[in-house]
């Protein structure tokens, strides 16, 4: 099992923006029913991805700087981010073998 990094707005551009290695950040809610369901997958895929990536999640209420910035209006929404720039995004709840694809080629894995 890995372990998924908690940002913030506070610490989006050091731990996302300036990341030498792609970032997926899963905006999610303790509202949001399909976000705790996902949330396993992730941290499955994040050992299985293992240092070629980070998954970190940012709880949207409260980070709403980086949810505005990133025009987040569903949860969860994951966006892949490489070099600073969002190279791709998945929308809604799905099942392990959707993420692990997009993931994988949105991140360049």
């Amino acid at each position: 099992m890995g372990s998924l990094t908690t940002v913030t707005d506070d610490t989006f551009a050091e731990l996302v923006l300036a990341s030498d290695r792609p970032v997926v950040v899963d905006f999610w809610a303790e509202w949001c029913p399909p976000c705790k369901m996902i949330e396993k997958s992730l941290v499955e895929l994040a050992g299985e991805f293992g240092e070629r990536t980070v998954i970190a999640k940012l709880n949207s209420d409260d980070n709403p700087q980086a949810t505005r910035r990133y025009r987040v209006m569903s949860l969860p929404t994951l966006l892949v981010f490489r070099r600073g720039e969002v190279v791709g995004s998945v929308v809604g709840s799905r099942p392990k073998l959707h993420l692990r694809q997009s993931l994988t080629t949105h991140a360049g894995l």
